[in-house]
């Protein structure tokens, strides 16, 4: 949990890592995508330097062009794919990020609209995950900051998180959730 939240004065930066199975999956797209972009670059290397017609070459060298990024593009997703959310005390503003490559999508929120830390659990008998979640009053949309297996690490994460921007943190593990009508 060290490496998953950074304090730094009234700033705090939870990052959220992808899970290693999600990297590993991202290997065999990448390496396809490798494979048909050599082809194509072998292809137009042979056409230009004139042991072919690149009009005779030219719908396999689309065709595989696309393929290669059709497959390779996913592949770069997941393995750069980041997500971490900034809780920022003096500005009292939240940045949630998704970030993939040089591509980064954020969302700001009012850290105003958010009132306590819940820790709630999955009812998950086999393996239950706990989960550390921002929330406000009702119709305020939580900001799911961690997840964990052990319960020690998010009481841990809770508290801290708590301490830094003095917002209660609030247990709710065991217990049924609320309906959508009340």
């Amino acid at each position: 949990m060290a490496g998953a939240m950074t304090v730094d004065g009234g700033m705090v930066r939870i990052d959220r890592a992808m899970p290693w199975v999600g990297r590993l999956l991202s290997l065999p797209l990448l390496a396809a995508s490798g494979y048909l972009l050599w082809n194509v670059a072998l292809g137009l290397r042979q056409d230009f330097s004139g042991f072919g017609r690149l009009a005779d070459d030219l719908v396999p060298v689309l065709v595989f062009t696309g393929l290669g990024l059709l497959v390779g593009i996913p592949g770069l997703i997941l393995l750069t794919f980041r997500y971490f959310v900034v809780l920022n005390e003096t500005l009292r503003q939240i940045v949630i990020t998704s970030q993939f490559g040089p591509l980064n999508i954020r969302r700001h929120r009012n850290l105003a609209d958010y009132h306590f830390i819940s820790i709630t659990d999955d009812y998950d008998a086999d393996l239950t995950t706990y989960d550390v979640n921002l929330c406000g009053n009702k119709g305020t949309e939580p900001i799911n900051l961690m997840s964990f297996t052990r319960r020690e690490e998010e009481d841990k994460l809770a508290g801290e998180i708590g301490r830094v921007l003095k917002l209660p943190a609030r247990d709710y593990v065991g217990t049924e959730p609320d309906s959508d009508d009340a």
